[in-house]
């Protein structure tokens, strides 16, 4: 059966889709059926250029032949092997490489399945350290206001974007939250980091006249907040967070699905920023999007600790998951990587991050346009003078770019953009001519 056949039967209906307004999609299906460098290619003919790199993940663009011919080959010849007292060569091959690559000091990684599983591994990580430390009264999460860290119980309690909570109740207790850092008043249309806002992150420091800091086991940010629109830190503000979580003894987790490779012409946004965290949660961009892999890179201090406390022949972290470092995501995993060093894919995205600002900015002063932010591939841009207003304008940009062949992503009220890093400066024009004519039409 053909896919037009399937969609004029009732074959939409057993799949219950994930973050999508079900009943409205299932009236008007818009199915992908293939993809290829920078485009998707629809059921009904129609062309898109893909300017969110999938979901923030397929960063060297669709299909890239060395990644298809790498999972094909390992699924001819391991298909699964357990990693519960059992392994196989890729997953320790792609650990090495991939602390080859990491800030210094952080050595050792934790694959899971997806950033979500990534986030609340990070924050158990944490919580072993302190127990295997002695510590264990530090069980208290800090997160951030209009954070997102996926949809586990512990990094959606961690996480301060309001409508992915209020359907599940109270959620983990001992979770609490700084401020987010959006400053439009002092920031608005700062081109990158905002000078504005260092200060933002002593805010860190006065919760610890309610809690007691010796409670807390680790704070946990995106260097650049995603999901929630593109929000860029200001100049100084990780390097405070990271000066009080040391001077209190309190783990700094960043959380890099959407950063990490690449998305700011670094391997890492903690090289990008020049600030290592204690754990670095990773996911999205690890293969390309092609199998589901996430991972949490951890420091020595850390994996000593569990290593050094635990009985001999003990399970030093009683946590994982069946398809941790599973031999088909290993696979594409390291033939990414061997794409983005060999492609020079993050030198690509650095050097043409100055146009893509450029271009970005241009939008400045068009209709409803009310502030930008941008950093490395990444732009936010804000809508209308109210969250309901921009939030319609944003979907009406939408509409008008996928007919003109161009995919954006309307986060609320905020046209989010991530496109694949291997995009052109004839792309980049494309994308923001079409971004240009919605406005104007919206």
């Amino acid at each position: 059966m053909d896919t037009q056949q399937q969609l004029n039967a009732n074959w939409l209906e057993a799949y219950w889709m994930p973050f999508t307004a079900n009943r409205s999609f299932k009236k008007a299906p818009q199915i992908v059926t293939g993809a290829k460098g920078m485009y998707y290619h629809m059921n009904d003919g129609h062309k898109l250029l893909d300017g969110i790199a999938g979901l923030w993940c397929v960063n060297a663009g669709h299909g890239h032949p060395k990644i298809v011919e790498a999972i094909q080959k390992q699924a001819a010849q391991l298909d699964f092997a357990s990693s519960f007292g059992f392994g196989h060569p890729l997953a320790f091959e792609y650990a090495n490489r991939l602390t080859s690559i990491t800030p210094e000091g952080l050595d050792h990684v934790f694959f899971t399945n997806s950033g979500s599983e990534a986030t609340d591994t990070a924050l158990k990580l944490a919580l072993a350290y302190h127990h295997a430390r002695g510590e264990g009264q530090r069980q208290r999460i800090i997160g951030r206001q209009r954070g997102y860290h996926g949809v586990g119980f512990g990094g959606l309690s961690a996480a301060g974007m309001g409508p992915h909570k209020k359907q599940f109740g109270m959620l983990l207790p001992g979770a609490a939250h700084m401020p987010h850092t959006h400053d439009p008043a002092r920031n608005a249309f700062s081109l990158g980091q905002p000078t504005h806002g260092a200060e933002i992150a002593d805010a860190l420091e006065q919760m610890f006249q309610t809690y007691d800091p010796s409670t807390v086991a680790a704070v946990i940010v995106e260097p650049v907040a995603g999901s929630t629109g593109v929000l860029v830190p200001p100049v100084g503000y990780l390097e405070r967070l990271r000066e009080i979580c040391t001077r209190y003894g309190i783990l700094l987790i960043f959380d890099e699905v959407v950063t990490g490779f690449g998305r700011l012409g670094h391997p890492f946004a903690a090289d990008r920023f020049n600030v290592t965290p204690d754990l670095i949660a990773i996911a999205k961009g690890m293969t390309n999007g092609a199998v589901p892999m996430g991972g949490v890179i951890t420091s020595g201090q850390i994996h000593e600790a569990l290593m050094g406390n635990a009985a001999q022949g003990a399970v030093e972290f009683s946590h994982g998951y069946t398809y941790s470092g599973h031999p088909l995501a290993s696979a594409a995993a390291l033939a990414t990587l061997d794409v983005y060093l060999e492609e020079g894919i993050f030198a690509h995205a650095a050097s043409i991050e100055p146009l893509w600002q450029e271009r970005v900015h241009a939008l400045t002063g068009l209709p409803g346009v009310v502030d930008i932010r941008n950093l490395g591939l990444l732009a936010g841009i804000e809508l209308g003078t109210d969250v309901a207003s921009g939030k319609a304008m944003a979907k009406k940009v939408y509409d008008y770019c996928f007919e003109q062949g161009v995919l954006i992503r309307p986060v609320a009220n905020t046209i989010v953009l991530s496109p694949p890093l291997v995009i052109s400066e004839q792309e980049i024009d494309t994308l923001f001519s079409a971004i240009t004519a919605g406005l104007k039409a919206a």
